[in-house]
């Protein structure tokens, strides 16, 4: 006799799981988001994978996130800047190759001048398709 309570809950436990690509969406914050690992398409628990877009002379949203790390690498476009502080003081160039990170509850700004689209393969510990995001409107005028 099998003890259910001990019997995993997700249904994916114990094998491997490829995802195929699915559709965007646009989040809270501007940046379109791919889901590719998620607790929606293959019941993560603890991270989401995926690429995370933002269109050609677009900026997100001043916000932050309280719970979760991102980790990003910049795959294709051409450089972005990020605003990052409290006040959003300190301005960092992103180009192609470079990784970047952004701690939990740290508030940011993302802007591509650029004719081209930035685009970024993505991951974070909170395994959710829709982040948790913290809109910060009080800073959206800081960044020119």
């Amino acid at each position: 006799m099998t003890n259910q309570a001990t019997q995993p809950k997700n249904p994916y436990a114990g094998t491997a799981k490829v995802v195929n690509g699915s559709g965007s969406h646009v989040a809270q914050q501007g940046s379109v988001y791919r889901s590719g690992v998620s607790a929606q398409s293959v019941g993560s628990t603890m991270l989401w994978l995926g690429t995370i877009s933002l269109p050609a002379g677009r900026r997100t949203s001043a916000h932050r996130h309280e719970g979760h790390e991102t980790a990003l690498l910049m795959t294709s476009g051409q450089e972005i800047e990020i605003w990052s502080g409290s006040k959003l003081e300190r301005c960092e160039m992103v180009r192609p190759g470079d990784y970047l990170f952004i701690p939990a509850g740290v508030p940011h700004v993302a802007v591509n001048r650029s004719p081209e689209d930035a685009e970024f393969l993505g991951a974070r510990n909170d395994p959710a398709a829709n982040e948790s995001v913290v809109l910060m409107p009080e800073l959206d005028e800081i960044v020119p």
